[in-house]
């Protein structure tokens, strides 16, 4: 099993299950100054070891929790008019957002040209009604909100990710590279993750047969030997989201331990004060992530995502905290 530096704190979280890589933390530079604002600045931050899955939920893992459950998720249920003000009344009905590729080059500042908020369209029906999720066991479960994330990971006894151990855990052990795997996106011309492959969004010219998601590890893993970090589909933290990062602490005494981002009313989005909808934090990019629209396919990439939404490229992985090992190395 790959895992992390060996760090001077000898409790370590105790193994779930078999299929985690314990992540033995440490202290990081997170966030970026060269490129979206909201992953500025770099500033150090630490962390406990912890266990992460290897890779993202599946289908298969999460038709096992529903159906141990019964759990019914968040795009299955119709909205209630009173959490959204001015909502159109044919619009209030159980569906999810799927991504609808345009056969011509569109305006990339309206993502409406896209995107197509579809009724019917659930985890179990990724594209909407008539779609099934045969032969798809082995990729990432999509069209989950957070509430349902959250409810798989206390189902399996795990939780989600911070935002600062989601992020130390995709750099794989590379301080400060640009991407999970080294500082060129494509070493030798190789596909190193599930992005967009041509112009965005109408041109995919992936030479993969999978023009959306694809099967878990069918691209190399990181450092840690954790797979689809980046792309194939965003992944849900627990971190409320912020427009920035707090700024580097000043004294090595003063970087922040196991940080939990920002508070709740911070999350809110401006551009809609009449719905106060909190967001949280994600991760990754996803297989829509291109360098011609959204260069989000690296670490120290984050983007906010309303607890209510569900789509069809945001997924989740978990991790464990449970105390227990002591590290004798």
């Amino acid at each position: 099993m790959v895992t992390a530096p060996v760090l001077d704190r000898p409790v370590l979280p105790a193994e779930p299950d078999s299929d985690m890589v314990l992540i033995r933390g440490g202290t990081f530079r997170m966030g970026s100054d060269q490129h979206y604002p909201e992953e500025a600045p770099v500033h150090r931050v630490s962390i406990d070891g912890f266990w992460i899955d290897r890779a993202p939920v599946t289908n298969r893992q999460f038709r096992a929790f529903v159906e141990a459950t019964g759990h019914v998720t968040f795009a299955e249920i119709a909205p209630d008019a009173e959490d959204y003000p001015g909502a159109l009344p044919h619009m209030l009905r159980a569906g999810s957002l799927v991504f609808a590729p345009p056969t011509h080059p569109v305006d990339l500042g309206d993502f409406s040209q896209w995107w197509s908020f579809r009724f019917g369209a659930t985890w179990r029906k990724p594209y909407g009604p008539g779609s099934t999720i045969k032969g798809l066991d082995d990729h990432p479960v999509v069209h989950v909100a957070y509430r349902d994330a959250e409810a798989y990971a206390r189902w399996a006894g795990k939780c989600l990710p911070t935002e600062a151990e989601w992020e130390f855990a995709a750099r794989g052990g590379l301080a400060d590279a640009e991407y999970a795997w080294g500082d060129d996106f494509m070493p030798g011309g190789r596909q190193m993750a599930n992005t967009w492959v041509g112009t965005f969004p109408h041109e995919n010219l992936s030479p993969r047969a999978y023009k959306r998601t694809t099967p878990i590890g069918s691209f190399p893993p990181n450092g840690y030997g954790l797979v689809d970090m980046i792309g194939n589909t965003w992944e849900w933290t627990s971190d409320w989201y912020a427009p920035r990062h707090e700024a580097d602490a000043a004294k090595a005494c003063c970087i922040p331990m196991n940080p939990r981002g920002a508070r709740e009313d911070a999350s809110f989005d401006p551009g809609q004060p009449q719905i106060r909808i909190p967001r949280k934090v994600i991760k990754g990019g996803s297989h829509l992530c291109a360098p011609s629209y959204c260069r989000r396919y690296r670490p120290a990439a984050r983007h906010a995502e309303a607890v209510d939404t569900s789509t069809s490229h945001v997924g989740f992985r978990c991790v464990s905290r449970q105390r227990g090992v002591r590290d004798e190395r």
